[in-house]
């Protein structure tokens, strides 16, 4: 169970430190802290079906592909990826944002087991298996793509 000031680690130096889980807020809110390690490595493209982000960049720089549109946010400067848009980020130095998800669903959780998938540790399930339950939460862009094509 997720609880404030968790530190989850991932890949290339990416570290969510979690400030306002769901259970704090009645499921509205869940706020972290992300630090990129800065290796410019961009998780797939994605999209939230029923969730909202908020990002404050807090130091350094990120790059930000939402909907498409690529642009590069510097310290100071906030941005919001709407429900249902895809979209990716990274940094290409380090950096810092603080990042707001509403409602919190279950987003926590999903990086808990998401990155315990991807570390390969004993006794996680595959990343696949992650995927399929957090539905609700996040889907892969080309997967859903995937399906839509299969379906025609």
């Amino acid at each position: 169970m997720a609880v404030a000031g968790q530190e989850i680690h991932g890949q290339d130096g990416f570290r969510l430190r979690l400030i306002r889980t769901a259970a704090e807020t009645d499921g509205a809110l869940l706020e972290m802290e992300a630090t990129y390690g800065g290796t410019g490595a961009m998780p797939p493209e994605h999209h939230h079906p029923t969730q909202v982000e908020r990002f404050e960049v807090l130091e350094g720089a990120v790059r930000a592909i939402i909907g498409g549109t690529e642009r590069e946010y510097e310290a100071g400067e906030t941005f919001d990826v709407p429900a249902r848009t895809p979209h990716q980020m990274t940094a290409d130095t380090p950096a810092r944002v603080r990042w707001e998800v509403r409602p919190a669903l279950r987003t926590a959780e999903f990086f808990e087991r998401l990155y315990a998938a991807a570390a390969s540790e004993p006794g996680a399930e595959s990343v696949a298996d992650v995927l399929a339950e957090f539905q609700d939460e996040v889907r892969l862009t080309a997967l859903e793509n995937a399906r839509a094509d299969s379906d025609v």
